[in-house]
């Protein structure tokens, strides 16, 4: 029930209140989810949504991802070895099929993220804390802690508020917030040495103040080198696991949310790694490779990357293997290239564009354009459903063609019958038109 809930929600592209009412509303969406007869009551609460994505985790929804696809592939296998001539045991498969490798970004839902921006929100969070602390000393102490929370609003909206500012006034504007920020965390420590513990505070404001401590000392650090990077730089006091993602790219050249290294088998995606820092996707290549290869028993025949990915190392490492990596040899391009690598090339390259497709269909069609989810484990088990309702999304297409063919099958059978058509160059005309995947259906049929 509760994987059965996630994909809903992901197909509908609804929140969580509206997936459980439309579910409530549905018999159609109840019995998908396993319950036996139609009830008008919720089958379970909003907020359990929540949980069920951190029960379910990544390992568990790739796992079921690529059961999916195996069952496809071991049907294609079992074709290939009655063609193919029986080989003798202990002697390797040859390597087969085509992989596609590439990475993209899941933005989270944050706002985009200023040096002063961080440093009001972190000064306006330090605020509450002391309020809170006082409270429990409020009658100890002679008067409250002075904090200037008006002149330091002020001093920001000045800043925030004008079209265009100047480098030297950023800097004194993020100067002053420093100071002010500073001021706070010295009356918080004072308040807490006074008798006021830190224990009384709510879990998210204790996890705020361990945030805003790191991001004080990160800024404090870029402001003094005037730099404007520094590692595992937090850009989110709510969500502090999000790092910018530089991706270099004309309208988005920074993207703020997870990293994914993605696969791509006959049009099925897989989700291989999710990373939070800003790494090199090319690394990530030859455990890509090897998981092809315990997933299906064999290495792949090629692998289509781009240009990050045909480093000298991974060249070698393929090239040992008997695999075929597409795209230009390193070094000095040759003055003469043949018509057949050039044909080579473009069909390498348009192969590889598939998935750029998935990633627009999940992107425009899903939710992998903006995770909404605010915790690191719910939002990777949320990108890992969103993968899995795109595979389900090609297995329901193969479904429907296989229905279509079905109910093509029996009309025309009918006119043959009345009307005497041909029935071979009604055939030809579908798989002319590329209606109809035969083979594909077979096999979908077959399973």
């Amino acid at each position: 029930m509760a994987l059965g809930i996630l994909i809903i929600k992901e197909k509908l592209g609804t929140s969580d209140r509206e997936t459980i009412e439309q579910i409530r509303e549905n018999p159609y969406l109840q019995y998908f989810i396993g319950l036996n007869c139609y009830q008008q009551e919720p089958p379970v609460e909003a907020s359990m949504l929540v949980h069920f994505r951190k029960r379910i985790d990544v390992d568990l929804v790739n796992k079921i991802n690529k059961e999916i696809v195996k069952k496809e592939k071991e049907k294609l296998d079992k074709e290939i070895k009655k063609k193919d001539l029986p080989q003798e045991k202990g002697k390797k498969l040859k390597n087969r099929g085509k992989l596609i490798l590439d990475a993209t970004c899941a933005p989270a839902d944050i706002k985009y993220p200023t040096d002063l921006g961080i440093l009001n929100q972190a000064r306006i969070e330090t605020e509450r804390i002391i309020d809170n602390l006082y409270k429990a000393l409020r009658g100890k102490l002679r008067k409250k802690p002075r904090i200037s929370r008006h002149i330091a609003r002020k001093e920001y909206l000045k800043v925030a508020k004008k079209g265009k500012v100047s480098y030297q006034e950023r800097r004194k504007a993020i100067e002053k917030q420093l100071k002010y920020v500073k001021n706070n965390l010295g009356h918080i420590e004072d308040l807490n040495q006074a008798g006021a513990s830190l224990k009384n505070l709510s879990k998210r404001q204790q996890n705020l103040l361990e945030t805003i401590k790191k991001v004080y000392k990160q800024q404090r650090v870029m402001w003094e080198n005037k730099t404007q990077s520094v590692p595992q730089r937090i850009v989110s006091l709510t969500q502090p696991h999000i790092r910018p993602i530089v991706r270099g790219k004309a309208g988005k050249p920074i993207e703020f949310g997870a990293k994914l290294s993605v696969s791509c088998v006959d049009n099925y995606v897989f989700l291989d790694r999710i990373s939070w820092e800003n790494l090199n996707e090319s690394c990530h290549l030859k455990e890509q490779v090897e998981k092809y290869r315990e997933m299906f028993g064999y290495y792949p025949e090629s692998v289509h990357v781009d240009k990050i990915y045909r480093t000298r190392e991974n060249r070698n490492w393929c090239k040992e293997r008997g695999i075929r990596i597409s795209g230009p040899k390193l070094g000095r391009p040759p003055k003469n290239v043949s018509e057949e690598e050039k044909k080579q090339a473009r069909s390498d390259e348009s192969f590889r564009n598939a998935i750029e497709g998935k990633f627009g269909q999940a992107k425009s069609s899903f939710s992998l354009n903006l995770v909404m989810t605010k915790l690191p484990e719910t939002s990777e088990t949320s990108i890992a459903i969103t993968f899995l309702v795109v595979n389900l999304s090609r297995l329901l297409r193969q479904f429907l063609s296989l229905y279509l063919w079905l109910f093509i099958n029996i009309k025309t059978d009918e006119l043959f019958n009345h009307n005497y058509i041909n029935e071979n160059y009604i055939y030809s005309k579908f798989i002319e038109r590329k209606i109809i995947n035969w083979q594909g259906n077979y096999r979908l049929l077959a399973a």
